[in-house]
Formats: C-alpha cells, structure tokens, sequence
C-alpha cells in the first residue's frame, strides 16, 4: 500500500480510535490528566462532534534522547466562517515495529497561565494519541490558534514520528 494512503488510512484509525477512546472514558468516567476547556459549538448552536477534516502538519521523528522536547501546534482560520477546532499531537510507532505504548513517552501541554500540565495520551496499534474532545475550541474567522506541547521519550530504543494536526469539525 503506498505511503500516502497507509497514512490516510492510519489517520482514519487514529481517529476512529481517538472517538471510541472518549466513549469508553465517559462511560467509566475516567478523570483526564489534561486540563479541560470549554466545549465549543457549531454554528447552529449545537455541539460540534463530527471531525470533517484534518490539516496535516510537518513532522518529525520522534527524538531519541530523553531530554524535554517542545512541538508546536499552529493553525489559522483562514475561512469566513468560525471553526470548532483542535490541535492533536500524534506519535507513531514504525510500521514494522515495535509499537510504541503511553509509558514510552511523557507529553505536557502549556496551560493559557504558562504551567505545564500532563497530557494522558490515547493508544491504538501503536499510535499515541491527544484527546480531540478536551482540546477543541471556537476559532473565529481570522484567528489563530498555538498549542504548545513538551514530549520525552523515557524508554531508551522508542522510535517513531511525531505527527501534528488540526482537526475541524462540522
């Protein structure tokens, strides 16, 4: 399967994932370790819960090292109309192996008062994950949005790729 759509797919699962690991946490309330926010909107007024996109960001590979690593999340609405949007870091494991685990890594995100907070990340077939329903918010035409994230390997050998995005909703 080429690249392109191996990653399209892989996107697609990630998401899948992303969606079926916040049912599973409101059902057992499991509390985050992210700081929440508030929920967004769509132009309707109605909660926005279908991703209908995602803008992909350059990535990199995953440091090797275990030193603090910062990443940072931008987009801009570039649209008329407002967006519900949210910034998602992805770590993916190498298709052959061996797949990465949340214990492999840590990952914090810088709150709006400028304390790092830690961020539980989501696992599906060796893709970590941000949670996209604690990080959405309303971005107003012409508005940009910056997330900044800091991520350590803590398992020695962990490879992988650091994947940025956006998710917009509908």
């Amino acid at each position: 399967m080429p690249w392109k759509k191996t990653r399209t797919w892989v996107s697609a699962v990630t998401a899948a994932a992303a969606v079926a690991a916040v049912a599973v946490a409101a059902a057992t309330t499991i509390p985050s370790m992210a700081e929440p926010r508030p929920s967004a909107t769509s132009p309707s007024g109605q909660p926005s819960s279908a991703v209908i996109d995602f803008v992909d960001l350059p990535t990199s590979p995953l440091p090797t090292d275990e030193k603090q690593h910062e990443f940072t999340v931008e987009y801009r609405n570039d649209s008329a109309a407002d967006q519900t949007a949210a910034p998602q870091l992805l770590i993916v494991s190498p298709d052959a192996g061996p797949f990465l685990t949340p214990s492999d890594v840590t990952l914090e995100r810088l709150s709006a008062d400028g304390h790092w907070g830690a961020v539980k990340l989501g696992s599906q077939t060796g893709s970590l994950y941000t949670d996209l329903s604690l990080a959405k918010v309303r971005l107003p035409s012409g508005r940009s949005l910056t997330e900044r994230y800091r991520l350590s390997v803590v398992t020695p050998g962990a490879e992988g790729t650091v994947h940025p995005r956006v998710a917009l909703f509908d």
